[in-house]
């Protein structure tokens, strides 16, 4: 199939894109793309250089008549969100993505596809390889652990960069400028709760299960009310007036942190003498909620099964508290943007929670364009938490993006939109962490602007690109390097 891929067009941008998606490169275990990139530019015979964290940069001369222009960085990360389908058989770590045509889009087959950011990053490759492509001297910045963290960005130091203009490579919509986003903070949670005996005489375990919801990305998806199986599952164990007395022995759900979550699943441990009425309140709720949720999550699915009775249970104290505190954790949308017509400002994913043998863990991430409600936000996910005595800890704090609206190379932009597809573009910000605001802090006069090719669904395996407009935007990403301002 990689063949097949290879001959669509642009053929010198799906063709790297083919060479990439070969290589692995989930986040925080990229040693094997950064070597291939390496091994990519010394092919070439262009410098390179890679700094302690990870990031590597290329540069490339000016093409001939355009040693006048400001120099550009063209940016992309290297890392790719790994998220599967649960029966298919995958490792990230060793394999290469297995992509197919569908129509008009490229996708994966169980897996993320890594259009995110991996058509970014093809496209910076094209560009350096040709021969006679115009365009000014050329920086290209390859920033590492975007997806879990923005480590690279994070750690970019002073000097590692001279050019002018910095073209991101990272926008999901071929008709749109992005000239902002949102910042973030991580929230991590972990508890230590108390267990007890289970009684095989006088109770029996039942397998909760939510599945099939729609998933995507935690920032550009969040606006689209889709469930979060971490607590769709919680409200089907959710026992406020202890009415059947359950507990649970185990949970789990989610997994990585700008992820919404698809699937999860709770050990219920429940009397026997209640087992029926509460297979039946079970039904009941699991069919309301499928009717709440049939539009944004179409497929989903709850099922109750009986298994084996677990050893151990929490505590009904502490399932008490657990289940009530991630019931008052909040989770999408917390406030839109009064400025902005249709942009979220501030919102939360409740992405992973894992229980098990007396150890609770939960992993959220906050997003805000105003940092004062971001860090409120983070406050507000950790408050039930801290109540329980929990080790709640706020990391990985990035900054929002804005540019000038006044920006000359936004000025330009969006004059060769109007040329080229005779429409405006769409000029905005996203709810997405893009790496502009780190770099803005390291580089403040670096003038910069986002876009890319339309990409559905990104961070889920339901992920993929549009063929055509990988075509729209690599024409009009040539077009743009042409026209770079003079120094």
């Amino acid at each position: 199939m990689s063949e097949e891929i290879r001959n669509l067009e642009p053929q010198s941008v799906w063709g790297h894109f083919a060479d990439l998606n070969s290589v692995p490169r989930p986040s925080k275990k990229e040693e094997k793309v950064q070597a291939f990139m390496i091994d990519f530019a010394k092919s070439l015979g262009l410098e390179w250089k890679q700094d302690e964290i990870g990031n590597i940069l290329v540069s490339k001369p000016a093409s001939a008549g355009m040693e006048d222009r400001k120099k550009v960085v063209l940016q992309a990360h290297l890392d790719m969100v790994c998220q599967k389908n649960k029966d298919t058989d995958f490792d990230f770590e060793t394999q290469g993505i297995n992509m197919y045509i569908d129509g008009e889009w490229v996708k994966a087959r169980g897996t993320t596809l890594g259009a995110d950011n991996g058509i970014g990053v093809a496209s910076i490759m094209a560009v350096l390889a040709s021969k006679d492509i115009e365009h000014p001297a050329l920086e290209a910045l390859f920033t590492t652990d975007e997806e879990a963290g923005m480590t690279g960005a994070h750690h970019l130091q002073a000097g590692f960069l001279s050019g002018d203009i910095l073209m991101n490579l990272d926008t999901e919509d071929d008709d749109e400028l992005s000239i902002g986003c949102a910042g973030g903070i991580d929230t991590d949670v972990n508890w230590n709760y108390e267990e007890e005996a289970t009684d095989a005489a006088t109770e029996q375990a039942f397998q909760v299960k939510v599945e099939g919801l729609f998933g995507g990305h935690s920032g550009m998806d969040i606006v689209y009310g889709r469930g979060n199986a971490n607590k769709v599952l919680n409200r089907m164990i959710y026992d406020p007036q202890e009415e059947y007395g359950w507990s649970i022995s185990e949970f789990e759900g989610g997994g990585l942190r700008n992820a919404i979550p698809r699937e999860a699943e709770a050990i219920v441990v429940v009397s026997k003498d209640k087992a029926a009425a509460a297979e039946e309140y079970w039904k009941e709720l699991g069919a309301a909620l499928v009717k709440e949720f049939a539009t944004t999550d179409p497929n989903i699915r709850i099922a109750v099964d009986k298994v084996d009775l677990p050893a151990q249970k929490m505590t009904a104290t502490d399932f008490q508290r657990f289940s009530a505190a991630l019931q008052c954790t909040h989770d999408g949308i917390r406030r839109m943007s009064p400025d902005v017509e249709d942009l979220v400002e501030t919102s939360n994913n409740v992405a992973h929670v894992s229980l098990a043998k007396g150890q609770m863990n939960l992993k959220a991430l906050q997003r805000s364009d105003r940092e004062s409600a971001k860090f409120d936000i983070a406050d507000s996910v950790g408050a039930p938490w801290r109540i329980l005595g929990a080790q709640v800890e706020h990391s990985g704090s990035y900054p929002g993006w804005k540019l000038d609206p006044n920006s000359r190379m936004l000025g330009m932009m969006k004059d060769l939109y109007v040329e080229l597809f005779k429409e405006e573009p769409n000029v905005l910000a996203c709810h997405a962490g893009l790496e502009c605001g780190l770099l803005g802090q390291h580089y403040p006069n670096l003038e910069m602007i986002s876009f890319g090719p339309t990409i559905k669904n990104p961070h889920s395996p339901d992920e993929k690109v549009n063929i055509a407009s990988v075509g729209k935007f690599w024409g009009y990403f040539l077009e743009a390097l042409k026209r770079v301002p003079k120094s």
